[in-house]
């Protein structure tokens, strides 16, 4: 009873060590990390995620290596410009492991060894700039910035692949000048766009004086030259007139001289008593020269329909007066 009883329990412990041997041979590796397997302390291999099997008791577990992009906060750092103006930065950083035999193995802390990487760049990117550049080129010290660091991460099987700069912050003192300085610059360019504005409403109200005055001469030269125009037919009519009467004057027409003069002396006298600034118009008036051209005028008229001229009455008797 014994001898099978003692071989019972040594079974037994045979199959507990078996299951712990398989159970310790068996690796789970998440999504996301790589293991490094060591052998007596020495470096083999890397686990992937997913299921792995390493050696009992012989193969252990090195480091567990997160493989996602990881953040890294910079703390905020004192940093003097080129111009000495003292500022406070900080930053993030974002990088990935791409070995981790090297993260693991080429630097003892990785976070604090990127850190203070980043904080050295920094304080030798922006001592190089002075404040005002510091201030407005924040794109160029992250490119800067991502280019030192990549460079000098690479033997640690590091990927940098983006650096921001948070905050540059001069001293309250510096950003109270630096307020009024900017407020001042706006003002002067207030100044000078509203300088502008009243140069260039000048310019536009000079350059329509300019065509209004233009277009008044045009009008002007425009009714000038209907007025001359009128002016050389009135004459033309004139002269056309005249030597009608110079004409019926030569051929004996002392009728039709005399109905021209009248029309013109009566056209004169027309105008003149229809003149409004004349409130009082003494005219001295022959009647005989204006009666002879009244009768010129009808005898032309006459002359024109063919009507005989009315007999001229007789005078009267004389009277004989008796003796008495």
């Amino acid at each position: 009873m014994d001898t099978p009883s003692a071989g019972l329990i040594v079974t037994i412990i045979l199959l507990g060590l078996v299951v712990l041997t398989a159970f310790k041979g068996i690796r789970t590796v998440p999504q996301g990390y790589n293991w490094t397997v060591e052998r007596f302390g020495a470096f083999t291999r890397v686990l992937h995620p997913g299921l792995n099997f390493v050696i009992p008791f012989i193969d252990a577990i090195g480091h567990k290596v997160n493989v996602q992009e990881i953040v890294l906060d910079i703390p905020e750092q004192a940093v003097i410009t080129r111009d000495n103006a003292n500022v406070s930065v900080d930053g993030i950083v974002y990088y990935r492991v791409m070995d981790p035999e090297k993260s693991a193995y080429q630097v003892q802390n990785l976070t604090q060894a990127l850190s203070a990487l980043a904080m050295t760049n920094i304080r030798a990117i922006i001592g190089e700039m002075d404040l005002d550049s510091a201030l407005s080129s924040r794109d160029k010290i992250n490119s800067h910035l991502l280019s030192a660091l990549d460079g000098a991460t690479d033997p640690w099987g590091v990927k940098v692949t983006r650096v921001e700069i948070r905050k540059i912050e001069p001293p309250a003192n510096l950003v109270v000048a630096m307020n009024t300085q900017m407020m001042a610059e706006r003002e002067r360019r207030a100044t000078v766009m509203r300088a502008q504005g009243d140069r260039e409403a000048a310019v536009m109200r000079a350059e329509g004086a300019k065509a209004a005055q233009i277009l008044e001469a045009e009008g002007r030269l425009e009714a000038a030259s209907r007025d001359a125009e009128a002016r050389e037919r009135l004459a033309e009519a004139e002269a056309r007139a005249t030597q009608v009467v110079a004409a019926a004057a030569r051929d004996g027409g002392t009728a039709a001289l005399n109905y021209f003069i009248s029309e013109r002396y009566i056209q004169a006298f027309g105008q003149l008593a229809g003149n409004p600034a004349s409130k009082l118009v003494v005219v001295p008036v022959e009647a005989s020269a204006l009666a002879g051209g009244i009768t010129g005028a009808l005898e032309i008229f006459r002359a024109g329909t063919g009507t005989p001229p009315p007999p001229r009455p007789t005078p009267p008797a004389p009277r004989s007066v008796p003796n008495t």
